[in-house]
């Protein structure tokens, strides 16, 4: 262990000499690398938890680097995938961390492969399927999971304890319903994210060393601008479907095969039945009909007023619309029906 490169957080009383030892042999998984994620991935990275695994679906563009600080202005420009980019950010920050980066869209399929083996989760995710999925395989697997959210200036966590606390059902036992402010109608100040990723990764760093009776224990709300913050502490449910009937929605009916993206005027299509897809090809049919950009991780066809970004396992993200059945008709004339 690089003594020197840890000698201020081996000062601090509740880590050490051997809670930083403790760190080094631990594994996180990430999922989303957004304005939530880049900050936690940097956090952890710096701290020297041992091996993370940052799991995203996105590229980088420009409106990201008002609050994603893994990413820069050559990272938008050649539009890499964000956990390409931060895999590569954060390499060089810390060579003592195994740092890998996925880009792969989190599915009910996927995610208990994703995860199994890690010490924890953390959520860095923009939509509430992707928590519940997240909620779901915890619970089944019994691994800590660090939920967030944050629009405009208010952030939210909760840390959720499989068998041992209220897991994320029991408080919401579904998406909320109705009017509800997102980032596409409020906006996002990255102090607000700060915040939140500050309470998220000083809870991690907490399980991982064992220190579970020093957890804030509650659903924490803050609101950075009207200087507001609320504590409430949940009990379990003993009727919620997940961590008290063991029935994991999530799991087993699968997500969406659209998904309306936070902060972006997009819809994200994914096919159930993932398959390889020749980007090389599909860029020569598309050149007659629009620009195409292509890179070895995607493809960007630009037809105005919409924007086509594909992947090689057939997934697209639609700019330009809400509207899923605009997106899916896009999809289905230039991509695949």
């Amino acid at each position: 262990m690089n003594v020197e490169k840890y000698s201020r957080q081996i000062l601090f009383r509740p880590i050490g000499r051997e809670g930083q030892e403790k760190l080094l042999a631990s594994k996180a998984v990430l999922v989303g690398c957004g304005a939530l994620g880049t900050a936690q991935a940097n956090a952890l990275v710096r701290a020297g938890v041992g091996a993370l695994r940052i799991v995203d679906r996105d590229y980088v563009e420009e409106s990201n680097l008002q609050r994603q600080g893994l990413f820069d202005e050559k990272d938008a420009a050649e539009s890499l995938p964000k956990a390409v980019a931060a895999e590569r950010k954060l390499r060089a920050i810390n060579s003592d961390v195994h740092v890998e980066g996925l880009v792969v869209d989190v599915t009910s399929g996927n995610i208990e492969d994703l995860v199994r083996g890690y010490d924890i989760i953390l959520d860095g995710a923009d939509n509430f399927e992707t928590r519940y999925l997240l909620n779901d395989v915890s619970v089944k697997l019994g691994i800590p999971w660090i939920y967030g959210a944050v629009v405009a200036s208010s952030a939210l966590t909760m840390t959720i304890l499989p068998g041992r606390g209220p897991c994320l059902a029991c408080v919401f036992p579904g998406p909320p319903q109705g009017l509800h402010e997102t980032c596409d109608t409020a906006g996002i100040i990255a102090p607000a994210v700060g915040w939140a990723t500050s309470i998220q990764v000083t809870e991690a760093l907490k399980l991982l060393l064992g220190r579970e009776n020093q957890l804030h224990g509650s659903l924490f709300a803050f609101d950075v601008w009207e200087n507001h913050a609320q504590q409430v502490r949940p009990r379990i449910d003993p009727g919620c479907r997940t961590c008290g009937q063991r029935v994991f929605t999530y799991l087993e009916e699968g997500g969406p095969t659209h998904v309306t993206m936070c902060g972006r005027n997009s819809v994200q299509i994914h096919r159930r039945d993932s398959r390889g897809l020749d980007l090389k090809v599909l860029k020569a049919r598309l050149e007659k009909f629009g620009p195409v950009k292509a890179n070895d991780f995607l493809l960007k066809f630009s037809l105005e007023p919409y924007e086509l970004t594909v992947f090689p396992d057939g997934r697209a993200i639609i700019k330009g619309t809400q509207d899923a059945a605009v997106a899916r008709g896009l999809y289905a004339k230039y991509v695949s029906s």
